[in-house]
């Protein structure tokens, strides 16, 4: 008689975690054979002298452990990014710490810092990570609308929440999903918001290159009283077109650093060599992430004309690789359903809004990714058009 093996139970850490919205969409794309303009990933190659760049350091014989901050090379090169760019000068050797992508980066960040009981503060729509981050450190999400349809934050809301228990809040610049950017302003705001606090800033920046109009990306480090508390967060994944790579980085004041690398010894150590040293020569050339607005905004104008022709209703997109858009005009179904409509029947994969949002919250919007060459994007104006 055969004998089943016993099963044994293990209570979930994260109960409210299943199959995310974009495994579903990704996998009702390939099977109807529907344009994938839901994941945000480009269907593009990166430039090919950054592969070479990893090559040569695998030939080099760089394949060894380099070291838990990151390569000095590279750290110190980052630095000369933000300095160049933001107006302050990070310490490579303390304040710079390379990282196995953004989302490790953010989950270290609030690992360090959030004890169990602890308040974060999240502005919905938000990245999927940002939640069982938190969940998973034993901290209480607070989460908090921007306003609805311009996703602008609003500070009266956050002021209202801010409790002796609130120890840090996340903020994303330019944002995903809604495409929105930060003004200086707003982020002088929150800088004087803050300011009576010990309130951390955990600023996802992954889209710091992608910025559109002419409007420069304020980030937190060019904020004298953000900076001072914040985890600035950036993807060199989003920013050259690797995502896949996994590499992205974290900036912060020497004693915040100092909490993060104790965290990220254990959970990650570092980060693969060759290609720390591959962007680390790359990057001495800025031109690539200088150029990166135009690219995307060409990108992003291509894409909005085409909209124009449909029936769906573009918003102004600021920054990112996203068009979100409303479809009112096209159909009445809630956003999950519009979009598995859309991509069974029309042929092309979007994201509802509301998948963003604890618990749902309907607008009757979709969220659509650009990062694609201009025949995938044609491709999917052309079917959208039939709508």
């Amino acid at each position: 008689m055969t004998t089943l093996p016993r099963s044994i139970p293990l209570q979930t850490r994260l109960p409210k975690v299943g199959t995310t919205i974009f495994t579903v969409m990704s996998a009702l794309a390939t099977e109807h054979k529907a344009v994938n303009l839901g994941q945000g990933f480009p269907d593009f190659d990166c430039d090919p002298s950054l592969v070479d760049e990893v090559s040569q350091a695998m030939r080099a014989g760089m394949n060894q452990y380099p070291p838990m901050p990151g390569a000095l090379a590279l750290r110190e090169t980052v630095s000369a990014k933000i300095a160049s760019l933001y107006g302050r000068i990070y310490d490579p050797g303390a304040e710079i710490t390379i990282t196995a992508g953004a989302t490790q980066a953010i989950l270290t960040a609030v690992l360090c810092c959030v004890h169990p009981g602890d308040e974060v503060i999240v502005l919905e729509p938000c990245y999927d990570s940002y939640i069982p981050n938190i969940e998973l450190a034993g901290g209480k999400v607070v989460r908090l609308p921007l306003t609805p349809r311009t996703f602008r934050p609003d500070f009266a809301l956050i002021s209202g929440a801010i409790t002796a228990q609130t120890r840090a809040i996340i903020v994303n610049s330019p944002h995903n999903p809604s495409a929105t950017v930060w003004t200086r302003e707003e982020m002088l705001q929150l800088e004087r918001l803050l300011a009576p606090t010990d309130i951390l800033l955990i600023a996802d920046e992954v889209y710091e290159h992608m910025v559109f109009d002419a409007v420069p990306h304020v980030s937190a480090a060019s904020i004298p009283g953000l900076a001072e508390r914040a985890f600035v967060v950036s993807s060199f994944g989003k920013t050259y077109h690797v995502t896949g790579w996994k590499v992205g980085y974290v900036a912060a004041p020497k004693a915040l650093s100092a909490e993060f690398r104790k965290v990220h010894q254990f959970n990650v150590f570092t980060v693969n060599t060759p290609v720390q040293l591959a962007l680390a020569a790359y990057m001495a050339n800025p031109e690539p992430y200088l150029g990166l607005p135009a690219f995307y905004q060409r990108k992003r104008d291509l894409f909005l004309e085409g909209l124009r022709q449909t029936r769906l209703r573009p918003l102004h997109t600021a920054g990112t690789y996203f068009q979100c858009v409303e479809y009112g005009a096209v159909s009445d179904l809630p956003e999950a359903e519009f979009c598995q409509w859309l991509t069974k029947e029309i042929g092309v994969a979007a994201i509802p809004l509301s998948a963003f949002y604890e618990g749902g919250f309907e607008q009757g919007i979709a969220r659509l990714c650009f990062a694609k060459k201009d025949e995938t994007l044609q491709l999917a104006l052309q079917r959208l058009q039939a709508l």
